[in-house]
Parts: C-alpha cells; sequence; structure tokens
C-alpha cells in the first residue's frame, strides 16, 4: 500500500541568485557549484527590455539541468526596468507587456514564481500607483490565463516613490487585483528591515510575521530573499549586505532558519557576488550552520 501522507520538509531551501549567462539551464550548473537546494534566476537579460524566445535546444538544457543537479525549487525575478505603476501610459504599457514576456517564460520553463517588485508610483501617490499596479496585474493576469506560475510580489525598502513596503500596502493590491488568488509573496529580510520591521529579536521577529499574517496572510508567503543591510534600521533604503556583516545580524536568521513554518520554501541570497562564488559559499555555510539539528 502506498503511503500518500505528504512528507514534512527537513529544512529551508537554500540559495542564491545565479547568472544565466551562456544559457539559462546554465544557472542550476553554477547553484550546484556552491550546494543549492534552490536557485533564483532572470528569464532574460535584466538590463534589456526584449530578448529572442527560447530556442528547444535551451528549454531541454534547462530541464535536463534541473534533474541532472537535482535543484528541483527554481524561482525567477523580473526585470528591475519594469514599473508596472507607472502613471506613464507608454511606461507602464511597456513593463505590462515585458512582464507577459517573462512570466510566458516561467510557464514554458516550468518556474512556479515570478518575483516582482510591486513598481513605483513616481509622483501619482500611494492610493494611485497601488490601483496602476493592480490594473497592470489584470492585464498580465488576462493575458496569461491558466498559467500555473505565480506573480509573486516583493516585499521592498520604500526607497524613492517604490510600493509595498509596508504589509497593508501588498494586502491592498492583493484586493484590488480581480483574479487575487494567482498572487503571492516574496519576503525579502533587507527590505523588511528598511522598511521599519525589526527581526532583529525574537520578540520583534514574532511581531513582524504576526502582523504579515494579519495583513496578507502567512499562507501566501511563497519565497524570501535572504540579505543583510549595510543601512540602519528603517533606512527605507536598498542595500543588501553579506549574512551577518550588516546592521541585521546573524540572529535574526538564526529566527528564521528554525521558523519550520517557512521549510521547504525556497529562500535565496541577493548578496553582493564575486567571480568564483566564494561570497555565496560563505553566506550558505553560515546560514547552515544557524539550524538546530
Amino acid at each position: 500500500m502506498v503511503n500518500k501522507t505528504k512528507m514534512k520538509p527537513r529544512g529551508p531551501l537554500l540559495g542564491a541568485h545565479m547568472s544565466i549567462a551562456g544559457g539559462v539551464g546554465n544557472a542550476f550548473l553554477e547553484g550546484k557549484k556552491v550546494d543549492c537546494d534552490a536557485i533564483q534566476i532572470f528569464t532574460k537579460s535584466s538590463r534589456q527590455w526584449a530578448a529572442k524566445p527560447y530556442t528547444k535546444e535551451e528549454i531541454a538544457q534547462f530541464h535536463g539541468n534541473r534533474k541532472e543537479t537535482g535543484i528541483a525549487s527554481v524561482v525567477a525575478h523580473d526585470s528591475y526596468l519594469l514599473n508596472l505603476g507607472s502613471p506613464d501610459p507608454a511606461l507602464r504599457q511597456r513593463s505590462v507587456a515585458a512582464f507577459i514576456d517573462e512570466f510566458e517564460r516561467c510557464e514554458v520553463l516550468g518556474v512556479t514564481n515570478l518575483i516582482a517588485h510591486p513598481g513605483a508610483h513616481v509622483g501619482a501617490g500611494e492610493a494611485e500607483g497601488i490601483k496602476t499596479i493592480a490594473r497592470s496585474l489584470d492585464e498580465v493576469h488576462k493575458a496569461c490565463p491558466g498559467y500555473r506560475a505565480k506573480i509573486t510580489l516583493e516585499i521592498t525598502a520604500g526607497q524613492g516613490s517604490n510600493l509595498g513596503y509596508r504589509f497593508e500596502q501588498i494586502a491592498n493590491m492583493i484586493d484590488a487585483t480581480h483574479e487575487s488568488d494567482r498572487l503571492r509573496v516574496c519576503f525579502d529580510t533587507e527590505h523588511a528591515f528598511a522598511a521599519g520591521y525589526d527581526i532583529r529579536t525574537k520578540e520583534g521577529y514574532e511581531r513582524t510575521f504576526s502582523e504579515f499574517d494579519e495583513a496578507i496572510g502567512i499562507d501566501l508567503l511563497a519565497a524570501f530573499h535572504l540579505n543583510d543591510s549595510k543601512k540602519e534600521f528603517h533606512s527605507r533604503v536598498d542595500r543588501h549586505e553579506h549574512i551577518g556583516k550588516g546592521f541585521i545580524g546573524v540572529e535574526a536568521f538564526r529566527l528564521l532558519m528554525n521558523d519550520k513554518r517557512f521549510w521547504g520554501l525556497p529562500m535565496c541570497l541577493e548578496t553582493p557576488k564575486g567571480p568564483d562564488l566564494k561570497e555565496d559559499r560563505e553566506n550558505l555555510t553560515l546560514l547552515r550552520s544557524l539550524i538546530k539539528a
């Protein structure tokens, strides 16, 4: 008789953002070098609006390397050029079209989550910006019916006019989107810290996720970005630092690594990276050392 009981994850799925240079499937080979359980990728160059469609060979290589390396968990991040909240109609439409292309790429590759900075209101005001973001998300969903991939809104640091730096803002975006069941959320440790959520102590950590659950719902959390902060608490500045070398410190990551609610979710580094991946290896080693037996 087959045991259909769902296996409980044995720990967090740790990894890092990996380069797709030379082909989108190469990210798995890079991730394997530092023993990633999960990776994050761009689906195309993050510095260009358009890219050629994947060839059959590229898609086959992606699936082959995924199987060969055993890195089953992979998420994508959208291009930083996009602004789904732009009050400029031309830029917003260009952003929506580019996002649809990236969403289609995720679906083709079998990538479950496309993580996105929600957008910036650029002077239009927060309420108007949230409405614009929701309208853009509606247009993406309408163009991509039945997709398995989920748009995954990322908590932001609130730098400039970027929206999504309060849990309530993310909740309002979700509520204003017609097919809200197709949305998920990514928690970036540096962004949350910069936005004013103090996760450095047990009390602050528990309060932060209690507020997240109340505003958004903990069940919508689909991914984490693991970054320390170059800037002090509540700076509203988006500057990532290596784990334990910034203003957040090690204790917050110890709490997160041992929070079994999040075991099995992809947790990827976006810390500064050198050509030999030495920094990724050191950060992942430190994070794994924090997990209690």
